[in-house]
């Protein structure tokens, strides 16, 4: 909860380093929020869906879909500069600069490689970026 309590309080620091395990438990926060405001929506009939049933003889199908409304769209928006808050501070503890995030608008290829950079481990001792965060935490 500290990571998540951190990354929040640094929402817009874009200066020194992050360990990867404030980074991927932020994002599993965010992604956690996302889907249980989805569901709240859903509950409550906020945001599109649909509802279909399928039938042939002996098989009767029922299936749900729902699109994020705005609950959802105002959380993501609010997590939006501190997310990009904490992954420009991980690519500093990697010891890359953060307009490495650019590279989410190459189609796949760019997910790929950002996604080896932020789990990778950082840079033992201080970089170009700052002291190590993992140092500082002892």
């Amino acid at each position: 909860m500290n990571a998540v309590k951190n990354a929040l309080r640094r929402y817009a620091d874009f200066q020194g380093r992050s360990r990867p395990s404030d980074y991927w438990i932020f994002t599993l926060f965010v992604l956690a929020g996302a889907v249980l405001l989805a569901i709240v929506e859903a509950g409550l009939g906020i945001g599109s869906g649909s509802h279909e049933t399928l039938s042939s003889p002996g098989n009767i199908s029922v299936y749900a879909t729902h699109t994020a409304g705005w609950l959802v769209g105002l959380f993501m928006l609010a997590m939006l500069v501190p997310w990009l808050a904490v992954a420009v501070r991980r690519l500093h503890d990697t010891d890359r600069s953060g307009w490495w995030l650019l590279i989410l608008f190459v189609p796949l290829i760019g997910q790929i490689i950002l996604f080896v950079f932020l789990v990778m481990g950082g840079t033992r001792g201080p970089n170009r970026f700052g002291l190590d965060p993992v140092e500082e935490a002892n």
